[in-house]
């Protein structure tokens, strides 16, 4: 009987729980990743000039804030909709325990009222001396014994029912208290994405009124960064020479930065893509199309590039009035440009992660800190989406 209980209150134990539990689990470290790129975005949001002007950086900012609510909101309905079937299947199973309780309280209650089990408390002793033969009373002995275990394992299971059913309540309890807070930050949410889609149609009908202006300051912008582009190309092409052999050393490096393509480091620790690599409609101008040769990386002032492999450093040199940097890696070369600050010079051998740089952050910009980050293997530019970790 104790066998066959143990066997149903595991089986409870384990149907259900550990599934929603995980779920809840992976959501809320969803959640909290989510918080942090919020954290972070309104960190950038800070550091942008203090006006209420609308810019094409406060806008990009606004906007990728936007998508994160978005997400979080959808994130925290589903956590709400795990917590619910989390709670079906304990309330589930406290009523599977309550009836066993119920049952078991029963049969001990049952046990009690028999008059045979009531002499047998009054005296045992009695019971036993009054057998015909010592056969008989070998015979009650054992009685006794299996007779006292069987109380034993009685009392036994109702205490152990007892504790999991107070374990069960004390879950429900915590994931009323999860949903509630869950419910509450859905509501704060919902509130802040709602002031925000405002603040971002005002700041649109702004900066289409500005076309004029914003426009040529692009073609300003991107005529730098063709510049900038064609020096580069121009550094890799003397660099990259097919007629090259390279060394044990840099065919081991050059195999390693290959092998981890989808999973190189960010150049930066903290930031997000602000501009994808290839061409690209302009966010606020449905006319204006923008090429990117590599992907522009935006994080907070102060912030540094880093290497995303191990490597050689063959080139730095002024552009504007920023750095930009080379690092070889056997035949890849990655590039940081937008630098107001070098860490590195011409020949050094850096490490995985190593300081390159302090980003530049650009007041014409509205202080806007963003990184350059470009691949090539040989001569070939790559798109550095596909190798850096997602």
């Amino acid at each position: 009987m104790k066998r066959l209980f143990l066997y149903y209150l595991s089986l409870a134990l384990t149907l259900g729980a550990p599934l929603y539990a995980q779920s809840v689990k992976e959501l809320q470290k969803q959640q909290r990743a989510l918080q942090e790129e919020m954290a972070q975005t309104n960190k950038m949001l800070q550091q942008t000039k203090k006006n209420e002007t609308a810019t094409l950086n406060k806008l990009q900012l606004l906007n990728r804030n936007i998508r994160t609510q978005r997400a979080l909101i959808t994130n925290l309905n589903n956590e709400i909709n795990a917590l619910d079937g989390e709670r079906a299947s304990i309330e589930k199973r406290c009523d599977s325990l309550n009836n066993r309780l119920d049952q078991l309280r029963a049969d001990y209650a049952r046990l009690v009222r028999e008059s045979h089990y009531t002499q047998l408390q009054q005296s045992p002793l009695l019971f036993l001396l009054s057998a015909d033969s010592f056969q008989q009373m070998a015979r009650r002995i054992r009685y006794l014994q299996e007779f006292s275990e069987y109380r034993r394992t009685q009392a036994e299971q109702i205490r152990e029912v007892q504790a999991e059913l107070q374990t069960q309540n004390d879950m429900l309890a915590q994931i009323r208290e999860d949903k509630r807070a869950s419910l509450n930050g859905q509501k704060r949410q919902q509130e802040q994405l709602a002031r925000d889609e405002r603040k971002q149609k005002q700041m649109l009908s702004e900066l289409k009124k500005k076309k004029k202006t914003l426009t040529a300051q692009q073609q300003k912008q991107q005529k730098k960064v063709d510049e900038l582009n064609r020096k580069i190309d121009d550094i890799i092409r003397r660099q990259a020479n097919p007629q090259t052999t390279l060394t044990k050393e840099q065919q081991l490096i050059s195999g390693g930065f290959e092998q981890n393509r989808g999973r190189l480091p960010w150049p930066v620790e903290k930031g997000f893509i602000s501009g994808h690599f290839g061409k690209h409609q302009h966010p606020v101008y449905e006319h204006v199309t923008i090429d990117n040769k590599g992907i522009y990386i935006q994080t907070t002032a102060g912030a540094k590039a880093r290497a995303v492999y191990e490597g050689e450093v063959t080139s730095c040199f002024v552009t504007g009035n920023t750095y930009a940097v080379i690092v070889q890696h056997g035949n890849y070369r990655s590039v940081y440009s937008g630098l107001s600050r070098l860490s590195v010079k011409q020949g050094d051998k850096l490490k995985t992660k190593q300081a390159i740089g302090t980003i530049f952050a650009d007041p014409e910009q509205d202080n806007k800190t963003e990184l350059y980050f470009q691949i090539y293997k040989g001569r070939d530019i790559q798109n550095p989406s596909l190798w850096l970790a997602q």
